[in-house]
């Protein structure tokens, strides 16, 4: 029954990681069920997780939330990009990755995941060019920023995800052990 819960919290913990894809808070919710799992599994006799490798988990989603917006403010920041140009890039970030992962949900598996990753590059640039322009750039200069703002979406999201999978690896070693 032990190893049913380890298949158990080894899935949801991928599921929670692909969430990242989509914007949503991915490396939050595998802390989130690794905790469910060691208040009701703890450490003992070989099984279970320690607090321990929450807290250490809890490192690891910290890092990289960091990584993810100081990549998209880097790029667009070195560009010239204003607070709300970034903050507009970040609306649609989560917008387009949603979107575009409901628009290509019909192709199996690659179609959502594709879908997200584009629809956030795009809505980040096209939340990036508008804030600009709000500003009173010029269209040229708000959609020189908005490539930054993509180019630092997928950056980041590349990050994210490199976190989240050594997430998952240490929770579901961990409950092994």
């Amino acid at each position: 029954m032990y190893y049913l819960w380890v298949l158990l919290l080894a899935l949801a913990n991928s599921g929670s990681w692909l969430a990242n894809i989509v914007s949503l808070p991915g490396n939050w919710l595998i802390v989130l069920f690794t905790a469910i799992y060691a208040y009701f599994l703890p450490e003992g006799d070989g099984q279970g997780i320690g607090w321990l490798t929450v807290g250490f988990l809890i490192a690891l989603a910290l890092i990289g939330e960091v990584i993810e917006f100081a990549a998209g403010a880097a790029v667009a920041g070195q560009r010239g990009g204003s607070r709300r140009g970034m903050a507009l890039a970040v609306v649609g970030t989560v917008g387009g990755s949603i979107l575009g992962a409901i628009v290509s949900f019909p192709v199996p598996i690659v179609g959502p995941v594709i879908g997200a990753l584009v629809g956030g590059a795009l809505g980040a640039y096209g939340g990036a060019v508008a804030g600009e322009m709000w500003k009173g750039k010029t269209f040229d200069e708000g959609a020189y920023v908005g490539e930054g703002a993509a180019i630092g979406k997928l950056l980041g999201t590349a990050g994210k995800l490199c976190v989240g999978a050594m997430m998952v690896v240490v929770a579901t070693i961990d409950s092994l052990l």
